[in-house]
């Protein structure tokens, strides 16, 4: 495991808080096979639906910061429903259980994501720039993802609305595991293994308590 190097501080938070909505909110991450024998194994869809943390904002977006954390036990794998909604034929219905079983028995172990001793992922903004390019209601997020206890930097791109007394963000972006520290899984000589570069999609929504 690398060395947990100090970070500068973010900025203290401006702006009003909201509180991000479980339930309403939704990590996505695509993982896809490779190797000699990928036909042999699946594509799988990850997912939380358990997202906590809450976002700060004020009338300047690029002032804005947030802290989202996922609980690593709060991970599903192929939902039937999520895979549908991909509507592509690299995520078919009908995963066997086993084969889902398996796959988070084997994300949550000491080899992946460690959700014994990392229970949490949890992502922190540091600062926000313009996106590139600049369009209204976007903004590219510099982040420390901390996983397994230890913080990679990461660029997101994202888009977000503000209607009363809620906030929407969205995006989606590429990760390969290895920035983040995580070793590929890879089986029978890596003829059967997962891609290093993952897709990552998010919806959250975040909503100001009442007065």
């Amino acid at each position: 495991m690398p060395a947990v190097i100090p970070q500068p501080q973010a900025p203290a938070h401006l702006g009003m808080p909201y509180g991000i909505v479980a339930g309403e909110s939704l990590l996505a991450i695509l993982v896809y096979r490779g190797g000699a024998l990928a036909s042999a194994g699946h594509n799988h869809l990850i997912a939380s639906h358990e997202l906590g943390g809450t976002f700060y904002v004020p009338d300047d977006p690029l002032g804005a910061s947030f802290e989202v954390v996922i609980p690593v036990l709060s991970l599903s794998v192929d939902e039937e429903a999520l895979r549908a909604g991909e509507h592509s034929p690299d995520f078919p219905p009908g995963i066997p259980e086993s084969a889902r079983t398996g796959t988070r028995e084997h994300m949550l172990g000491a080899d992946q994501l460690d959700a014994e001793h990392g229970p949490l992922i949890i992502l922190r903004s540091v600062s926000m720039e313009p996106a590139r390019p600049a369009t209204p209601g976007t903004v590219l997020a510099h982040l420390r993802v901390a996983v397994r206890g230890v913080e990679h930097p990461l660029d997101v791109p994202v888009r977000y609305e503000r209607a009363g007394d809620s906030i929407v963000a969205d995006g989606e972006v590429s990760v390969r595991q290895s920035e983040l520290g995580i070793t590929p899984y890879s089986a029978m000589l890596g003829a059967l293994q997962v891609r290093d570069e993952l897709r990552v999609k998010f919806r959250i929504v975040a909503r100001r308590a009442a007065r």
